[in-house]
């Protein structure tokens, strides 16, 4: 867990309102979670009605290698409740070398999961440039939530946040800022119920100011990552669904 740079501090909600936590985990089809957390006998193409029968959200990482045909993004909202959201990972190739490319495509293609579409996580791996930053922050469909995930220490600095607190962008694995959300990856596995606790109590806080929590624990062969999602909405106080 990268909780050192978590802050509960920030923007109160001028009217705050009820706050959903979004736990769940990186991905939902992987066959070794079959007889743990997915029925023995259960079909690949039934894991995700059984994931979000239980859990309110995943986050896609396979977006980030190919986007997927049109057609996918509809069955995936076809087979997902109304309350479930998927964050879903920016395709590499629209932020390659420092350009954008295809971003409009990108995101008319995600908008298909309509109200099931949560945040748009977007790598950041290369070390801080100002004009790449100031480019991408240009380019993003405002009617979309985003979210940075700076993967370089030189972002760091109140500088770069003041921008995307500009835009209304979060910054990954931060508890502060003027987006209207939270987004939290924990990849520190494995976790007891003490670790899970502590993030439950840093999190109920910001979840009673009104800011939507969305946190995905990493994939294992094992389903610890669902396991450890409900744990996290049990300990928050909140159910899988709305």
């Amino acid at each position: 867990m990268r909780s050192s740079g978590w802050s509960s501090r920030g923007t109160l909600a001028s009217e705050p309102r009820p706050a959903t936590l979004y736990a769940g985990s990186s991905g939902f089809s992987y066959p070794t979670w079959k007889g743990g957390f997915y029925p023995a006998e259960s079909r690949p193409e039934e894991f995700l009605r059984l994931y979000a029968d239980r859990l309110p959200s995943v986050e896609l990482n396979t977006t980030f290698y190919r986007l997927p045909a049109e057609a996918q993004f509809e069955r995936w909202a076809e087979q997902t409740p109304a309350h479930f959201r998927f964050a879903v990972t920016m395709s590499r190739g629209v932020t390659s070398f420092g350009k954008i490319r295809g971003l409009d495509a990108f995101s008319q293609t995600v908008a298909i999961l309509g109200e099931r579409l949560g945040p748009v996580r977007i790598k950041v791996p290369q070390a801080r440039d100002d004009g790449f930053l100031r480019l991408l922050l240009d380019s993003l469909d405002p009617q979309i939530l985003w979210a940075l995930d700076f993967r370089h220490d030189s972002w760091s600095g109140e500088d770069v946040q003041s921008q995307l607190d500009a835009r209304g962008v979060a910054r990954v694995d931060l508890l502060h800022g003027d987006a209207p959300f939270r987004y939290l990856r924990f990849r520190e596995t494995p976790y007891d119920d003490q670790q899970l606790e502590s993030a439950a109590a840093e999190l109920k806080p910001v979840l009673e100011e009104g800011f939507d929590v969305y946190a995905y624990f990493r994939h294992e062969d094992e389903p610890t990552a669902p396991r450890y999602a409900e744990r996290l909405l049990e300990l928050a106080g909140r159910s899988a669904s709305r």
